[in-house]
């Protein structure tokens, strides 16, 4: 941190030249153009989500990530300088995003049981996945073994979300609202429980003739699980 005292060599308070003032709407075009790269950016990890889901790291193509934002690629480049910063970009966003939603969830209130905490824990998480269909898709890329990506999605994300939910399950397996057996395992029968709509809705479709990620659809859906699962939660002091 610079030094706070004046320096002594500075001009005095009444020979200081007045800087000149901001132009008229200097401050809000200002404000506009930073809106507008807030918003390009945000066009633009939405389309790589896409990319990567649809074709997978190795044959995803910035240049068609950039068709998707509807930008050009030198703009693409001035935001992210390569595939694996975007890569990247793309996977904090939309943790990020996870985070951010379920922080809006009674999901960390000390009052709540861990069956009710894994419950608002859950249907976040499947508002999300329903809301971001690509982002399963994206994941379910990036699962094969050996893939470094993997580990380092494991590193900044996905060992958080393991550490705070598998003790949640095992204290609801010892209280009797979840079955016996490896937590690890129930957490991920969970993850695909719930991420079925987004990973097979033109096969639901195909049999149901009902589009699976409607509203009436994923709400039937999630009452479904909430029986099957959570009947316990649902059946304490904050329903819903």
């Amino acid at each position: 941190m610079k030094d706070s005292k004046v320096n002594a060599s500075a001009p005095k308070r009444g020979a200081a030249k007045r800087l000149p003032e901001s132009p008229p709407g200097g401050r809000s075009r200002e404000r506009r153009e930073q809106q507008r790269s807030v918003e390009t950016r945000i066009a633009i990890l939405d389309a790589a989500l896409q990319e990567f889901a649809e074709n997978g790291y190795d044959a995803a193509s910035t240049r068609n990530i950039g068709r998707r934002a509807g930008i050009h690629n030198t703009l693409l480049t001035y935001h992210f300088r390569n595939k694996e910063s975007l890569w990247k970009a793309t996977a904090e966003h939309f943790f990020s995003e996870i985070a951010d939603q379920l922080s809006q969830t009674a999901a960390y209130d000390p009052a709540l049981s861990p069956i009710e905490k894994l419950r608002e824990e859950f249907r976040s998480f499947f508002s999300f996945t329903n809301s971001h269909p690509a982002f399963h898709q994206f994941m379910i890329r990036e699962g094969r073994p050996n893939n470094p990506r993997l580990a380092w999605l494991m590193e900044n994300f996905l060992k958080d979300i393991i550490a705070r939910n598998v003790p949640l399950i095992e204290q609801a397996q010892k209280s009797g609202d979840l079955p016996a057996g490896n937590p690890v395992l129930l957490y991920y029968f969970l993850v695909g429980v719930l991420t079925v709509l987004s990973a097979q809705s033109a096969e639901i479709k195909f049999h149901s003739h009902v589009d699976p990620m409607s509203s009436d659809f994923v709400g039937r859906y999630w009452n479904l699980v909430d029986r099957l699962v959570f009947a316990r939660a649902r059946s304490a002091r904050r329903p819903g």
